[in-house]
């Protein structure tokens, strides 16, 4: 009887946060009733954490806010060419519920053709997807800065029923106390960043817990 009913108040629990969350997950996103454990940073240098201490990078910050583990799989240097390389070790073999991509800034330097960063990413997004994961798609640009990056990303998300993360960066990077170089965040700025995130994907992985927990009953 006890049992029972600590599930039933768990379920209220879930219930709760899915009204309160509810209405700011309204696109539809492919593989919404993930089965996936993982959720997985798969990123560049703003991914990895470049410019602060060990535990100050963003997927960190991100873990106690999700009451959960954040696989931080960022590297620095990297473009949207070397995360396929790596995708299978670094996210495909790690069961993602959900995988934040976070490229082009690199890609930009590396004067990688936009319309070849955008393919890399819709592969990346496909093989998580292929495999039942959810996908994010962050968007690095602020103000002028890579705003052709935000728009094909936006669009891109949008095709592959993927969540978009806009604006990561916007204000930190015009913002001195609020980065560690021309381009990196501080450890203030990275908090802001796993903030911004928060607030985007939370809806879709409370949604998710919700699904999962009714398929159980």
């Amino acid at each position: 009887m006890r049992r029972n009913k600590t599930r039933a108040i768990f379920f209220i629990f879930l219930f709760s946060l899915f009204l309160l969350f509810a209405g700011c997950a309204k696109k539809e996103i492919a593989n919404i009733d993930s089965q996936g454990e993982n959720i997985i940073c798969l990123g560049d240098s703003i991914t990895f954490g470049y410019g602060v201490a060990p535990g100050e990078d963003y997927p960190t910050l991100l873990s106690p806010m999700l009451s959960g583990p954040v696989i931080n799989a960022g590297v620095d240097g990297d473009t949207s060419v070397d995360a396929l390389k790596r995708i299978d070790a670094d996210v495909l073999s790690k069961n993602p519920v959900l995988v934040i991509i976070e490229f082009g800034g690199n890609d930009f330097i590396k004067k990688i053709p936009l319309a070849e960063t955008v393919e890399n990413v819709r592969e990346i997004a496909s093989k998580v997807q292929a495999q039942g994961g959810m996908v994010a798609i962050a968007d690095i640009s602020a103000g002028m800065f890579l705003k052709d990056y935000r728009s094909a990303f936006s669009r891109l998300a949008k095709e592959k029923q993927a969540i978009f993360i806009p604006g990561v960066l916007s204000g930190i990077i015009t913002n001195p106390n609020l980065k560690s170089d021309f381009m990196h965040p501080n450890s203030e700025g990275y908090r802001i960043v796993a903030q911004r995130i928060y607030r985007v994907i939370a809806p879709y992985l409370y949604k998710n817990l919700l699904k999962r927990k009714l398929a159980k009953e």
